[in-house]
């Protein structure tokens, strides 16, 4: 694999576009509540992949959706992942201080603000999609879906599914299972939301559905791997934290070589799924290989 993985130019352009439109979504830091319009900004405006929106448009883009019916989605579940983030460092659930490479948004504005942040978030995530009008007809649809993604047969689910699972050995569907939950219905739920603004018949969903959630587990696979084998300074977090805390992960249950090998099979399967969109697909296709081989 080539731990240099590039996006590309396209991807990173629409990367300047979900940062421009979190920007624009976001309560600017000078309103009041500032203090808690700052830690808002923080935790979402500090870098990061930007996967989740870069789901969402070339979900878009595949079926033909370029507008910007595609924008209050792709800053949605970013502001979905940016909230869990926040409330996952905090020191009652994985209680880490860094995050993206600077200190973690309770690290800097307190617990209890980052509580109130990560709150906050998660509301402004979904008033974004009930009032955006570029999404009205198919409103409900991705209220639905994103709801589903991180509630409790979701992210947060898979959330309480991790804690309880500390200091236990899981099998590899255990795994796997709770990490679909915590890590892949989100990714799931872009995808779906990049591919209900454009309309997608049932068939497509379920290929797109198909593609994302061995999408979801390759990117946990790759986390795992990179938890074991990575540097704190090029990954943006704490390496080997999982190790320490005693927490299940692939290397962990399967070995680093079944680990790889796993990874290489979801990115095959992934690659399938989308394999009749043809051309129409090679964003996903690169974002399928992106979350296989990043090294951060």
């Amino acid at each position: 694999m080539n731990p240099n993985f590039d996006l590309g130019p396209d991807l990173q352009a629409l990367i300047a576009r979900a940062d421009h439109a979190l920007s624009r979504t976001l309560p600017a830091e000078d309103r009041s509540p500032t203090e808690l319009h700052r830690a808002m900004r923080y935790a979402v405006l500090g870098g990061g992949k930007r996967l989740r929106p870069l789901l969402v448009y070339a979900a878009g883009h595949a079926l033909g959706e370029d507008g910007p019916g595609l924008d209050a989605p792709a800053c949605a579940v970013e502001l979905i992942h940016a909230y869990s983030l926040v409330h996952d460092d905090l020191p009652a659930m994985d209680d880490d201080d860094m995050r993206r490479g600077r200190p973690t948004c309770h690290i800097v504005f307190g617990e209890a603000m980052a509580i109130l942040a990560g709150d906050a978030l998660q509301a402004l995530a979904f008033e974004l999609l009930a009032h955006d009008r570029h999404v009205a007809g198919r409103g409900l649809d991705m209220l639905r879906t994103l709801g589903r993604a991180c509630g409790a047969e979701g992210m947060a689910g898979g959330q309480a599914l991790d804690l309880a699972a500390v200091g236990h050995k899981l099998s590899l569907a255990e795994l796997e299972h709770m990490h679909a939950c915590k890590t892949g219905a989100l990714i799931r739920a872009s995808v779906r939301l990049g591919a209900l603004a454009a309309d997608a018949d049932d068939e497509m969903l379920n290929a797109l559905d198909r593609y994302a959630h061995a999408v979801g587990l390759a990117f946990q696979v790759r986390d795992d791997i990179l938890d074991v084998e990575g540097e704190s300074a090029v990954i943006g977090k704490t390496a080997g934290k999982d190790a320490a805390a005693d927490k299940p992960t692939f290397p962990s249950i399967i070995g680093a070589d079944a680990s790889r090998a796993r990874l290489e099979e979801l990115t095959a399967g992934a690659l399938e799924a989308i394999a009749p969109l043809g051309a129409r697909g090679a964003l996903l296709e690169r974002l399928a290989l992106y979350a296989a081989r990043r090294h951060h």
